[in-house]
């Protein structure tokens, strides 16, 4: 029997050879951990739904970002959870809010060592769930919302945030931070834009974890459809021509497609996220034992950026570089 010349196998005979050959390799600083800090905690509330990740306040949040950085991260991205809500989520801009307190103590302990971003949205501050402001048909009023996330993203700037992340899905909203950041000196602030955020049923556990319930409808009428890939490429195409400086895809997992095809088209650094729900059920596999945890965590990783992520946002980002040491 003649065999072939080219056998693959023997790049795979030993570990040492397939980590010399690997195509894809994540690293810590590939991730952004997403964290919460909660205004009215006395210590750390565990998540039910997401397991090993906490409501944080303001003293376990800077003892976590000093671990985190130890680990070789180099990013984080804050959730606010107010004491107080409102129609309007007007703690999301309030000087003294739980995220500007955060972003001005994670300024103080890390300088510009640590990539320090603030999601910029209203959900986790209205009383009714929504990322805006609702009308009485209870629709979301696009262009008085992004009115407001102006002034969100001004209140983050001016507590010490490296990056904001306008993740709400309205339409010019990132023209519109990056016209008010540039006019009040801010010009170098860079936006990681939720470009293609869909309307995915993996976000329950995030819910849970920013308390917010929504009432009065749903967000299929400004986030994705999940049905549709070509639409997202003309949702990056605009907020890079608003001035993007990142772009997202959101969820990651089921939507490897999408982050495939930006890479293709676009430039820019491309993020995708990891979301709630993908970490919900890669841990619930795992304390079932139906799978291993924490090897399906770097195939996850893997896949996230062998299809073209620069970036991960990942609740996974802690225990993979733990791993990794």
């Amino acid at each position: 029997m003649t065999f072939p010349a080219r056998r693959l196998r023997r790049l795979r005979r030993t570990p040492a050879l397939r980590r010399l050959v690997a195509e894809t390799n994540v690293t810590p600083s590939d991730l952004i951990a997403p964290l919460f800090v909660r205004e009215d905690a006395i210590e750390p509330q565990p998540i039910v739904s997401l397991p090993g990740v906490v409501q944080h306040t303001q003293e376990s949040l800077r003892k976590e970002v000093n671990e985190l950085a130890s680990l070789g991260i180099n990013g984080v991205i804050l959730f606010g959870l107010p004491a107080r809500k409102d129609p309007v989520g007007s703690e999301a801009w309030n000087p003294d809010g739980v995220v500007q307190v955060a972003l001005r103590s994670l300024r103080d302990d890390h300088g510009s060592e640590m990539a320090i971003i603030a999601d910029l949205c209203l959900d986790e501050y209205t009383d009714h769930g929504h990322c805006g402001v609702v009308t009485d048909d209870g629709d979301v009023d696009n262009d008085a919302t992004i009115e407001l996330y102006q002034r969100v993203a001004l209140a983050q700037a001016e507590a010490g945030a490296d990056m904001v992340g306008p993740s709400g899905m309205m339409d010019g909203q990132v023209g519109a931070i990056r016209q008010v950041l540039d006019v009040n000196g801010h010009e170098n602030l860079p936006i990681m834009a939720y470009s293609a955020k869909y309307a995915s049923a993996e976000y329950g556990p995030f819910r849970d974890a920013v308390d917010v319930t929504i009432t009065g409808g749903d967000r299929k009428g400004y986030q994705q459809d999940p049905s549709n890939a070509r639409e997202a490429m003309a949702e990056i195409e605009l907020d890079i021509a608003e001035g993007a400086d990142i772009i997202m895809v959101k969820p990651a997992l089921a939507y490897l497609d999408v982050i495939a095809a930006a890479r293709a088209r676009f430039d820019l650094p491309l993020a995708a996220y990891h979301v709630s729900g993908e970490y919900a059920m890669l841990k619930a596999a795992a304390a079932n034992g139906w799978i291993d945890g924490d090897a399906t965590a770097v195939e996850h990783l893997t896949a996230i950026k062998r299809a073209g992520a620069d970036l991960i946002l990942t609740y996974l980002a802690r225990e993979f570089a733990e791993t990794l040491r």
